[in-house]
């Protein structure tokens, strides 16, 4: 089975990047189940409904967010009603929609998606995500060998040690949030295929999405403003992972870096 993951897609130009691209990236990468992190997916910050909608209808499966989940009001209301777009699963109980999806490939192949926040230098209001993991894995049904886990984390350590914590019980460690890639994509020895930033998908005209002259002005004046997103320059950032189905265990992960997307 092959899965893509796209890392942060952030705001119009990433969406846009996304919805031109993903099924030609199905077509040339044989993509089974392709994944995407949305929590900068609308100027920013959240999913909201109509851009959901519409990335999946162009070829998303599932949606993994983080620390702007909830940015938007009415994002809480699309999580309760759509399992497909998840927040962090580590969120305090009560917290709208769900940290795991438990779905089926077009061709009938079951699999989950886990998504979990780290809590260096993050949220302070999280529980602990290796405490969250551990307990949500060992509910898995046996049957479901494909396991895919966005660590949306600013740490690296943090989500290098989840992969070690993890490695051999789930296929994939994906780590998510500072939107810059990192290259150290690999198989660790149990079988998971691990990297420790999968990068974003948008503009990199700017700083880490958002408008350079806005955030200059933000690090250089008191008060700040607001920083508006970038264009131009889009990059799609993401990873094309091969798991055995049988198995659950990966073997290969390759990292993509499709630069001057129209």
């Amino acid at each position: 089975m092959k899965i893509l993951f796209i890392g942060d897609v952030f705001a119009r130009p990433g969406r846009q990047a996304v919805i031109e691209r993903i099924q030609d990236l199905r077509e040339q990468y044989e993509i089974d189940l392709a994944i995407m992190n949305c929590e900068n997916a609308v100027h920013g910050s959240s999913i909201t409904e109509p851009a959901a909608k519409e990335l999946f209808q162009h070829g998303i499966d599932a949606m993994t967010g983080g620390n702007h989940s909830f940015d938007k009001p009415e994002s809480a209301v699309y999580y309760q009603k759509e399992p497909r777009v998840l927040r962090p699963a580590n969120y305090p109980d009560g917290t709208p929609g769900s940290g795991v999806y438990i779905g089926e490939t077009r061709a009938g192949a079951p699999f989950a998606v886990m998504n979990f926040i780290g809590r260096v230098f993050m949220t302070p209001n999280a529980d602990c995500p290796f405490r969250a993991a551990d307990a949500i894995i060992n509910e898995l049904p046996e049957t479901v060998k494909i396991r895919l886990v966005d660590i949306h984390a600013e740490a690296t350590s943090e989500k290098c040690a989840m992969g070690w914590f993890l490695d051999g019980r789930v296929s994939a460690v994906v780590g998510t949030h500072s939107h810059i890639p990192t290259a150290d994509e690999r198989i660790l020895p149990g079988g998971t295929a691990y990297i420790t930033d999968v990068g974003l998908t948008g503009s990199y005209n700017g700083v880490i999405g958002m408008n350079k002259d806005d955030v200059i002005y933000r690090f250089t004046h008191v008060p700040g403003k607001r920083a508006g997103h970038a264009d131009g320059n889009v990059w799609i950032c993401a990873v094309v992972i091969d798991v055995d189905e049988e198995t659950g265990k990966a073997r290969s992960i390759e990292r993509l870096k499709l630069t001057h997307i129209s």
